[in-house]
């Protein structure tokens, strides 16, 4: 018995050393992590305009646009545009986006074309192509029904330290893939990210979004008007007293005959709660918090154009009407719940619900139902799959039952074979009795072989609708709904969906599965190591606790076998992880990654001042770099043997902003040059979210945002 006691008791005492050094360990590894960070290794380290004028180079290797067919769809994306081909209607358009691994973040810029018809991507090259991006917009033309405009968005460094907005401009003709950077006349919208676009007649209607300074996330509410017949921009005067939307990103902006209709979005706004309490219950005072906002309202934005009267080129007036909360909305209220455009109507889809729990995370609710919002009636309506009628019998076999299934594409078929058959009528009269028959094989073996051209193979069909998500890509083309990736959150980790969907919004009778890859290259960031390490821990104390009962040979088992199957489970995981991410993309990111910090290691010269930044004016240079400014005014006081304790506060922040000012004027033709470059390629403030107090996740799907 004293045996026993004895082993027991250098077996836990054995334990409580192992459990010291990993504790130990880990304290070190949190350690170097925070040492790197206060060095800059993810924030300072990344010259943005380095990186993007590689990409330039990149770019210029191409001398002409071609377009490729690629033997898979395209790497999995959020945050990109989704639009139906305005000048051809068997097909679909990609542009850009980004994809967050846990780890780093890649950007893309290429031109994705997917045909219906052959079920085949393609990708389309151009040396005269937008930057890559992701939470830029676009819309079609209105009156120049052929043409695609986009405008803005954001890039970042991969591990999303550093970032900024673009405000370019673009024209995409959508038949000959060619891309043309518009500059537009006079004053044009600020950079920024998670606006909307759509159109009226002549005119681009772009509002909201939001904008990363180096305080805070500032969302939008501003209004813009790009005339395509006069090519300018302008920002209509409202009346102070009118009411307008609030500031505001992830909205539904649908176009409508008389000029547009917004609903809903999402904002963060200052808020001020209460404190912790003490252990006495009395208030620790009030602490200001941003809190997320889920928009349910609805506006019409009226446009009337100029007169017949009116000078050349002078804009329309518009205002702003506040309309009833749409009825029958769904409940609970969502964010992300994206819209497609389809005759008068909006097609929502997805959506997630986030419920403040604690302080420490967020429990949120995803959703994956499709709803109708008639725009007229402003009221939704649920869409549900349903089977078709006489399923199996005429459906099933052709005949009657084969042209009704086609839908607008059934009547486009049927119209096909009706003009072969005057062709061949007016052909054999042409070419007299002899020739009919022979010339009617011959069209027929040409439809006969279009035909199976355009074979394409099966895709699943179910009756259940795709996986919960939100800020899924919709697209409306022939009647025929398509949903496009998406992102769902689980703990701390942020899937992005590598899937497309079909529904035809005319029978509703399933839905198809184009494509569906899984995505599993999901790295783990330390805390989620440490978290893993810490509920084995747990488990291991409680069997310990265990063996103090008397159970000790099974206590000695079960954490044997625990820690064995979940460092298994680790393994397999991790060997999943480095197999799904191609050795493409992981030799492209580290090599970039590493080619952006040696050129910037190059070319900055540190002399120890804060600089100041494109775009920076006096006053924001000041405000981001005060506390540094007070601390080398103290140290230069003290050489000059003046006792800092001496000066009001006051005094001390009016000598340190001199010090600020005069930073600031001595780079200024250094910064006027930077500014210059940047604006020329349509890029705003570069941001720093070391600078903020922020860590990574910046983009990564725009989940804080929700784009």
């Amino acid at each position: 018995m004293a045996k026993d006691k004895k082993g027991k008791s250098e077996s836990k005492k054995a334990k409580l050393a192992e459990k010291k050094q990993k504790q130990e360990k880990k304290a070190e590894k949190k350690a170097k992590t925070k040492a790197a960070k206060d060095e800059g290794d993810d924030v300072e380290d990344v010259d943005l305009d380095a990186v993007l004028e590689e990409y330039r180079k990149q770019q210029e290797q191409f001398h002409k646009i071609t377009e490729t067919v690629v033997d898979s769809p395209p790497r999995a994306r959020s945050a990109s545009c989704f639009l139906a081909s305005p000048s051809k209607s068997n097909e679909l358009l990609l542009f850009g986006g980004e994809y967050f691994n846990g780890s780093l973040a890649t950007f893309f810029n290429d031109l994705m074309i997917y045909n219906i018809d052959r079920d085949e991507w393609r990708c389309v090259t151009s040396p005269n192509a937008p930057l890559p991006r992701s939470g830029h917009a676009w819309t079609r033309g209105g009156n120049q029904s052929n043409a695609v405009y986009l405008f803005g968005g954001e890039f970042s460094s991969p591990k999303q330290g550093t970032f900024y907005h673009y405000n370019d401009f673009w024209r995409l003709d959508p038949g000959s893939r060619e891309w043309s950077r518009v500059e537009p006349k006079g004053k044009t919208p600020p950079a920024r990210s998670g606006h909307r676009m759509t159109y009226y007649k002549q005119y681009i209607i772009l509002f909201g979004g939001f904008q990363d300074t180096a305080n805070q996330t500032k969302y939008l509410a501003d209004l813009w008007l790009y005339d395509t017949q006069n090519f300018v921009w302008f920002s209509p005067a409202l009346p102070p007293a009118q009411l307008k939307p609030d500031a505001r990103s992830s909205f539904t902006l649908l176009p409508h005959d008389q000029g547009a209709v917004l609903f809903g979005g999402y904002s963060r706004v200052k808020a001020t709660v209460s404190a912790n309490k003490s252990a006495k219950g009395s208030s620790q005072g009030s602490k200001n918090v941003l809190r997320p906002v889920v928009h349910t309202d609805c506006f019409f934005l009226r446009i009337t154009p100029p007169g017949p009267e009116a000078p050349a080129g002078a804009p329309p007036t518009v205002r702003w009407e506040r309309r009833k909360k749409p009825a029958n909305l769904p409940n609970p209220v969502r964010a992300g719940a994206t819209m497609a455009f389809h005759k008068g109507r909006g097609i929502m889809f997805g959506g997630v619900h986030d419920v403040d729990e604690t302080e420490e995370g967020i429990d949120s609710e995803f959703f994956n139902q499709l709803f109708a919002w008639n725009v007229e009636r402003n009221r939704f309506f649920p869409l549900g799959l349903r089977k078709t009628r006489q399923q199996g019998k005429k459906g099933q076999n052709g005949g009657e039952g084969q042209q009704r299934v086609g839908g607008r594409r059934g009547n486009r078929q049927a119209n096909e074979e009706e003009l072969l058959r005057s062709l061949a009528a007016l052909t054999a009269g042409k070419g007299g009795e002899g020739g009919d028959e022979e010339e009617l094989a011959v069209i027929k073996k040409d439809a006969e072989e279009e035909k199976e051209e355009k074979k394409t193979r099966d895709m699943p069909i179910s009756m259940e609708m795709p996986h919960q998500r939100f800020n899924a890509l919709l697209a409306v083309q022939e009647d025929v709904l398509y949903i496009y990736g998406g992102t769902f959150e689980k703990g701390d980790r942020e899937f992005t969906f590598d899937d497309m969907y079909a529904i035809d919004l005319g029978k509703m009778d399933g839905c198809k599965e184009i494509f569906n890859r899984p995505v599993e290259d999901w790295i783990a960031s330390d805390d989620e190591d440490d978290e893993d390490e810490d509920e084995e821990d747990d488990y291991e104390d409680e069997e310990e606790e265990e063996d103090e009962d008397g159970d000790i040979e099974m206590a000695d088992e079960a954490p044997k076998k625990f820690s064995e199957s979940k460092r298994k489970k680790k393994h397999q995981e991790a060997d999943v992880a480095s197999v799904a991410d191609t050795e493409a993309s992981t030799s492209t990111t580290a090599s970039s990654e590493d080619d952006w910090e040696a050129e910037t290691n190059a070319t900055t010269v540190d002399d120890g001042l804060p600089h100041p930044r494109p775009f920076e004016s006096r006053r924001d240079f000041f405000q981001r770099t005060s506390n540094e400014w007070q601390e080398i005014l103290m140290t230069q006081l003290r050489w000059k043997n003046i006792q800092p304790e001496t000066l009001s506060i006051k005094e001390i922040k009016t000598k340190a902003y001199e010090l600020s000012e005069e930073k600031w004027w001595d780079c200024r033709e250094e910064i006027t040059a930077l500014e210059d470059e940047q604006e020329a390629a349509g890029i705003g403030e570069v941001v720093s979210l070391g600078d903020r107090g922020e860590t990574g996740g910046h983009g990564g799907g725009g989940a804080g945002r929700r784009r």
